[in-house]
């Protein structure tokens, strides 16, 4: 089955407090290529979040984030009320000594002294809170996973019609190609007739015209054109991410075509080479996607 390498997905954990959000999506790439925005307290599981993120998705232009949202109760920084005790009775007995305590606002004094807001404890990741939060890492990746395989399975579909418009388009130059052997014979003929003393040998015309014949011969072409077909469809049915390989088949079945309509002396042939072709370009833009 076939997966887009396009998807979005995001978790949401609630943990004592906290709302820690996950958010994921990928774009096309060559190659995984991973940034990452993490919240400060959960850089140090980086490595193992990266990890995580790279077996799951392969490839792909991967932007992962992880923030943190507080509740008011627990972002609000609590005051130091003994040191603005302290604070407030040295300032006090000072002000008396110099006549200065009317007229003073002490809350807003006080407030403004160095360390009265300071919040001075030091967030440490438990390993309580690591498992939530990796769970809600793991769903992300999985809501991503989910949505590229939807995406994929419309590209899947895409395909199959595209392959299937170039293999009845192959059918439909045998009978061209069938009566062109007649129709170079009896080209050649009456152009000799036209040269009526023109001598020649039967024989070596006919070796002549077999030879021709060959050249513009495109049996093997259409036998290797049905089996990069027939490897396409397998490929799209095996495990995900498989995509570059689609990429060198298409490859593959342009240069038949391109052979194919290099050998073509119809008109007739040569259009129904030149719809192959879109059908080809179509699924060579979309194959960029496949994962």
């Amino acid at each position: 089955m076939i997966q887009s390498m396009t998807g979005y997905g995001k978790a949401v954990v609630a943990y004592k407090g906290k709302k820690i959000n996950v958010e994921i999506k990928s774009l096309n790439s060559k190659q995984l290529d991973l940034s990452t925005r993490i919240a400060p307290l959960y850089r140090e599981k980086e490595m193992e979040i990266r990890q995580a993120i790279a077996e799951r998705l392969l490839r792909g232009k991967v932007e992962f984030a992880i923030w943190i949202e507080k509740d008011a109760t627990t972002e609000a920084v609590p005051l130091n009320t003994a040191l603005m005790q302290n604070y407030y009775t040295q300032l006090r007995e000072f002000a008396d000594q110099h006549q200065m305590s009317e007229g003073i606002d002490w809350i807003q004094t006080l407030i403004r002294m160095p360390d009265v807001l300071s919040k001075t404890e030091v967030e440490v990741l438990d390993d309580e809170e690591w498992q939530a939060v990796r769970q809600g890492v793991c769903e992300a990746v999985q809501h991503l996973v989910d949505f590229r395989t939807q995406e994929g399975a419309a590209l899947e579909k895409k395909f199959a019609e595209k392959i299937d418009n170039i293999e009845r388009l192959m059918l439909s130059i045998e009978p061209y190609e069938k009566g062109r052997v007649e129709k170079i014979r009896a080209r050649i003929i009456d152009g000799l007739k036209q040269i009526p003393e023109a001598e020649y040998d039967k024989n070596r015309l006919e070796q002549e015209l077999i030879y021709y014949i060959e050249k513009l011969d495109i049996s093997e072409e259409k036998q290797r054109l049905a089996n990069h077909l027939k490897y396409f469809r397998e490929t799209m049915a095996d495990q995900p991410g498989q995509g570059k390989k689609l990429g060198f088949i298409a490859q593959e079945m342009g240069r038949e075509i391109n052979t194919t309509g290099s050998k073509s002396n119809q008109a007739e042939m040569q259009n129904i080479v030149v719809m192959m072709k879109d059908e080809l370009e179509q699924i060579k833009e979309q194959v960029l996607n496949a994962l």
